[in-house]
């Protein structure tokens, strides 16, 4: 990672925490208490501000080009607020809004799609590209939800999950690509 190109920037004594194997693009910012697992990879001017909570990454996860995370503060009634945390091996797509929500391992989220507070998408759960997922959805192993706002269509095929696995593997070795390419 080419730090004079990304911006690092620890927020109210919390510093980001990347793994050292993961692929931070140059004009990514991030800030406050986040963590990067290893060989996670986030993609060209994105944002992750852990201001005012925290955003953990898994392993493998890739976060594509100029997708936003942030989460929601503490406040009466929910004294914990709202963290994002995305499991591990989880394809976030480019232009991505994610906001206070849960991905767990294997999800995947379709570029331009946002997901607002309180949302889970569990393990293989796919919301397709352009959809938003509002406030406290939750969406199931193997669904897909499509729309705006966005409704489960169907439970996702054997090979579109292997297709979406498969997914993992190449942006892991796109990073590896990409790291060499700025590194040299």
């Amino acid at each position: 990672m080419d730090q004079t190109l990304s911006s690092i920037i620890s927020f109210r004594g919390k510093t980001p925490r990347i793994h050292p194997t993961a692929f931070i693009a140059s004009g990514v910012r991030i800030i406050g208490d986040v963590e990067i697992g290893p060989h996670s990879s986030i993609w060209y001017n994105c944002v992750l501000r852990g201001d005012v909570n925290t955003i953990r990454i898994g392993a493998r996860t890739n976060v594509q080009d100029g997708t936003v995370i942030h989460c929601d503060s503490p406040k009466p009634g929910n004294e914990v607020g709202l963290p994002t945390i995305i499991g591990d091996d989880v394809l976030i797509g480019h232009m991505v809004m994610l906001h206070g929500s849960i991905l767990h391992d294997g999800a995947f989220v379709g570029l331009s799609s946002t997901v607002m507070d309180g949302c889970t998408i569990d393990s293989d759960g796919m919301l397709a590209a352009g959809a938003l997922l509002s406030p406290g959805k939750h969406i199931g192993a193997g669904e897909l939800w499509i729309g705006r706002p966005a409704k489960m269509l169907r439970t996702l095929s054997a090979e579109e999950i292997a297709g979406n696995r498969m997914g993992v593997v190449h942006y892991a070795q796109l990073a590896a690509l990409h790291a060499e390419a700025v590194s040299g």
